[in-house]
């Protein structure tokens, strides 16, 4: 019998057995090891082999909600880094305006930079320069700066699509089946930014 849908996946009442087994069976984890418990018994993965353990908590908070499991008392209470992150640090760049061709401008690099120094560089531009200023890309996602030489001149990212999204579903054609499988790889462009340092003739 079905008690709940979560995130695509059905929890009938033998699942919820399950957890409570689960959880009687481990009296001393925490919720944060007992989600990681379940995603190995379910084999509940993410398409990249990584266990879908934040996805698992929340639909065991939504049961222990709901009366149908009973959790054990939270431990910790961990801050929310999207609702307290600090504005990125402005990082001093070349603003000389720059007169050439296109031709004369070089060959450009591409550099994707997540997870590393330059990432810094990436926020501080589009915090300083971007009419939307710099929001932290939730879920999988890349941020890639363009150079000319050792100079930036635009950067761009990218991140992992919305799950339900009508138009582009409506426009793609594609059933709830062929969505939920294929959603994963897609990717929208969340920000692009062309700096305003240069006057390029071409």
């Amino acid at each position: 019998m079905e008690v709940l849908r979560y995130r695509g996946r059905v929890i009938s009442t033998q699942d919820v057995d399950e957890i409570k087994a689960l959880i009687v069976a481990n009296p001393l984890a925490s919720r944060r090891a007992l989600s990681a418990l379940l995603c190995e018994k379910w084999d509940w993965r993410q398409s990249n082999g990584a266990l879908r353990a934040m996805v698992c908590r929340s639909l065991m908070l939504a049961l222990h909600r709901a009366g149908l499991i009973q959790l054990p008392p939270v431990r910790q209470t961990c801050a929310n880094p999207l609702a307290q992150r600090r504005k990125p640090e402005l990082l001093d760049v070349d603003r000389t305006p720059v007169h050439c061709s296109l031709e004369e401008l070089g060959p450009l690099r591409f550099a994707q930079v997540r997870r590393s120094q330059p990432e810094r560089l990436f926020n501080s531009l589009l915090s300083a320069h971007h009419y939307l200023g710099y929001v932290q890309p939730v879920g999988e996602h890349l941020k890639f700066l363009v150079y000319a030489g050792a100079r930036p001149i635009a950067c761009f990212g990218w991140s992992s699509a919305p799950r339900h999204l009508g138009p582009r579903d409506r426009f793609i054609g594609w059933s709830k089946s062929a969505r939920r499988a294929n959603v994963r790889y897609v990717a929208y462009n969340t920000r692009f930014l062309v700096l305003l340092l240069m006057a390029v003739d071409i």
